[in-house]
């Protein structure tokens, strides 16, 4: 699949107007986002990433939208399982309601950038060298133990040496100022929380693609379909988050899940660099149409089981997160402050 520069231009500028268009909205007017709202954008940047999977289908060719689609998924797929982190970020900064939107499209935002510059390396070096592919079945392999090792339980956050190397380098504010990264005190420049939270959800995303990349390069080795498949797999990302809220926390098998499609890609790319040093038969490699069958199925699987056992044993599948996905600080600390005028002014009575 060639793809010339102006169009690569043009998709560039067609997602970040979509992201352009999405911030203005917040920026006008932060609220706290329903799940109604939550919904409907889903449902948009479904239906954009559909649109342009039908695009790369019919002129591209089959096996380029096979591919899109099989990678789109397989992102979407992975971010879910990330969005449970992003949970913990936010309850653990105690980010505003009405501010979270934000903090995730800025953070998603440079988070895609950095993708963009990972993607552009694995591309020249898959192109140069056939072992990258041994590497990066190694470490989706690895990734996969990892997950089943860990039962598929998440751990708390705690802060990554970016956001502890941000602290250091710039004074913080002790409390959010609305949705401003930086403020001016007493004539010194401060950030705030925001920025900070930013920083962790970007790095945290960033970390994420450890995984996620080589995972959709053992799906395509194509650069334009790998970006764009991170890119609209991010943006709706966002939406999601709302839209699912706790939900996430009862997909207790989906870590399982995705360890399946891991080891598989992994598999998948092992396979491949066998082949092209002729160690393999041509007919051992693993199908387009094989690995989305594979990766739907696995999906369909862990997400109806984890439903189920959450009906089942809701108590249980509560105990496994002590999170409160309620990030309502603010509105917590105006009610401390009400009860505690309201003492005081008892007091004065009473005295």
């Amino acid at each position: 699949m060639t793809v010339p520069l102006w169009l690569w231009l043009a998709t560039i500028g067609g997602l970040l107007a979509l992201i352009a268009l999405d911030l203005v909205i917040v920026d006008r007017k932060p609220h706290q986002v329903t799940t109604g709202e939550a919904a409907r954008w889903v449902i948009f940047y479904v239906s954009c990433a559909v649109l342009f999977g039908i695009g790369v289908w019919v002129f591209g060719g089959h096996d380029p939208g096979v591919e899109f689609f099989t990678g789109y998924i397989t992102e979407y797929s992975l971010s879910v399982d990330n969005l449970f982190i992003f949970m913990v970020i936010m309850s653990s900064f105690k980010v505003p309601a009405i501010h979270q939107h934000r903090v995730l499209l800025i953070g998603i935002l440079i988070a895609l950038v950095m993708r963009g510059a990972f993607i552009a390396i694995g591309a020249a070096l898959i192109a140069q060298f056939v072992w990258i592919f041994f590497l990066f079945g190694a470490v989706l392999v690895w990734t996969a133990i990892s997950m089943v090792r860990g039962g598929g339980e998440h751990e708390e956050y705690h802060e990554n040496a970016v956001t502890r190397w941000v602290r250091k380098l710039f004074p913080v504010t002790d409390d959010y100022v609305g949705h401003h990264s930086f403020v001016k005190q007493n004539g010194k420049r401060y950030i705030t929380p925001m920025f900070v939270v930013i920083v962790a959800i970007g790095s945290a995303d960033l970390l994420f693609a450890v995984d996620s990349i080589p995972a959709i390069f053992g799906i395509t080795q194509e650069a334009y379909l790998v970006f764009t498949a991170n890119a609209f797999a991010l943006m709706g990302l966002r939406q999601l988050y709302f839209l699912l809220g706790g939900l996430v926390t009862k997909l207790v098998y989906l870590s399982y899940g995705l360890a399946i499609i891991l080891g598989f890609i992994g598999a998948k790319l092992v396979l491949h660099a066998l082949h092209e040093y002729h160690v393999t038969p041509a007919w051992l490699e693993i199908n387009n149409w094989m690995s989305l069958g594979v990766i739907v199925t696995v999906l369909t699987v862990t997400t109806v089981a984890s439903l189920r056992k959450a009906k089942r044993d809701p108590e249980s599948v509560a105990a496994g997160t002590g999170l409160n996905l309620q990030a309502s600080a603010p509105e917590e600390r105006d009610t401390d402050r009400d009860a505690e005028r309201d003492e005081a002014t008892s007091s004065r009575r009473d005295h």
